[in-house]
């Protein structure tokens, strides 16, 4: 297990030379081993790569969450509510009929074909467009916020599409029964965790600044034990409080934030990997999966998810080039073959090649939609910047948390973009304290010119800051 993570570890290097995701690579690869090293694969079950793929979300979600921030995700909350619910409905609606019609699976197991097909993956988006990477404009934030808000819409359609196919009298008011509770619970447990969790962050303190990260990771753990133990979504709950905390100020923040996305990371690899090794590439081609998931693939990423976006998103504040964008980028991942593996421990007829169609699926999306974002970025003219990795700080140790010490990065085209500090409309009681710039502190002169990607110290108002933030980071505030 641990030389197989430390491969695992060495091959996120590839996605700087060969432009695949990562989950696709460790998705790709653990199949193959599986077939080639075949008592690999048959130590691995069902059951428990679904306990390893619940754990792995719950991490993976709760660190998107704080990564999107409410302030991100408030700007674009209506686009991302409409298109997490109504767009998942919508596409598990035209992949049933795609699949009774076109295919000859009867309604039932179409729709539970479309039911498992229709979410994005949280897994996948935040690798792809959160890791390294940051998109301009609103795009990014809708299809991460997206990734976060249809889980328990595709839970929802899952459980009551089993249940209506496995025991006698179930009805589509299963699904909406379902939805309605988890998606209530989740909330107001998610909103409810994150109120309990921030005074426990700002006011108790720990022997140790290694037990603060560890606090919140197991904190996050109980918020979703809560709502699921009262029949909610405990993904959505999670989800909620990292978008709840993403923004609130706490000792040791930095800290928090980058172990839970090392954390994030390994769950990533290690939920990709599992679900990897429960495939058999040799049973595919005997049930045709690999012809049927080509063509689920296809329908998906040409017709369903543009049918669905321009629909939604008609009214919405995008231009025509973000909405292709989100199109496109609509990627598949772990809570698809997830929910495949509900279907076989229901167990549901046909459960083996549902399963097998689901894991085409789910590669072709990452491995050829998710290799051709940058490439459509660039074509819609989305930008998609390369994060740089940035491994030395200078960190200032203080017991209270300083008032007025504010934080900002200069964005391209923001009002500070371009000018000199002494023509900065920032009054008296503000101060430039210090600008780092390519990684060399700079004494912020009157006659220094801000520059894109210049971090700002400044010194002012803790009420300012919101007009401080418009000043300095422009758009960016309301991605």
């Amino acid at each position: 297990m641990a030389a197989g993570l430390t491969l695992a570890l060495l091959s996120t290097k590839l996605t700087e030379r060969v432009p695949i995701p990562a989950p696709g690579i460790f998705l790709v690869a653990a199949a193959i081993v599986s077939d080639v090293f075949s008592g690999i694969g048959e130590h691995v079950s069902i059951r428990t790569v679904e306990r390893i793929g619940v754990v792995a979300l719950v991490v993976i979600l709760f660190d998107g969450g704080m990564q999107v921030g409410w302030r991100r995700f408030r700007a674009s909350v209506w686009p991302i509510t409409i298109l997490g619910i109504l767009g998942t409905f919508a596409t598990a609606g035209l992949i049933t009929v795609f699949a009774h019609f076109v295919l000859d699976f009867g309604w039932t197991i179409s729709g539970i074909i479309g039911a498992a097909l229709a979410p994005t993956d949280p897994a996948v988006m935040f690798s792809v467009l959160g890791s390294n990477r940051e998109v301009g404009g609103r795009s990014g934030t809708i299809l991460e916020g997206e990734a976060g808000v249809n889980d328990p819409v595709g839970i929802a359609l899952m459980i009551g599409m089993i249940e209506f196919a496995t025991e006698e009298g179930g009805s589509f008011w299963i699904v909406l029964h379902e939805f309605s509770v988890e998606m209530s619970v989740g909330l107001a447990v998610g909103v409810a965790g994150a109120a309990a969790l921030l005074p426990l962050m700002r006011r108790v303190s720990l022997p140790s600044e290694s037990l603060y990260p560890l606090r919140t990771l197991v904190f996050a753990g109980v918020i979703y034990g809560a709502a699921s133990v009262l029949q909610g979504s405990g993904f959505l709950a999670v989800f909620v409080a990292g978008l709840l905390l993403g923004d609130a100020r706490a000792p040791f923040k930095g800290e928090i934030e980058r172990f839970q996305g090392a954390v994030a990371s390994l769950a990533e690899i290690t939920v990709f990997v599992a679900l990897g090794l429960t495939i058999n590439l040799q049973g595919l081609g005997e049930e045709e999966a690999w012809l049927d998931g080509i063509l689920f693939a296809l329908v998906l990423a040409f017709v369903a998810r543009p049918l669905v976006v321009a629909a939604l998103l008609a009214r919405a504040r995008l231009r025509n080039r973000e909405r292709f964008f989100i199109a496109w980028s609509g990627l598949k991942g772990a809570v698809p073959i997830l929910l495949a593996a509900l279907v076989l421990l229901a167990p549901v007829s046909e459960g083996e090649r549902i399963y097998g169609i689901v894991f085409v699926v789910v590669a072709f999306s990452v491995l050829v939609q998710g290799t051709l974002v940058p490439y459509m970025a660039r074509r819609c003219a989305i930008p998609l910047h390369e994060r740089p990795i940035t491994p030395w700080d200078v960190p200032v140790r203080l017991e209270r948390e300083p008032t007025g010490l504010l934080h900002f990065v200069v964005s391209e085209g923001s009002r500070a973009d371009g000018r000199a500090v002494r023509d900065l409309p920032i009054g008296e009681s503000t101060w430039l304290t210090l600008v780092v710039h390519d990684g060399e502190a700079v004494q912020p002169r009157g006659s220094y010119v801000l520059r894109p990607t210049d971090e700002v110290l400044v010194l002012g108002d803790p009420q300012d800051e919101a007009k401080l933030r418009v000043l300095f980071e422009g758009s960016r505030s309301t991605q």
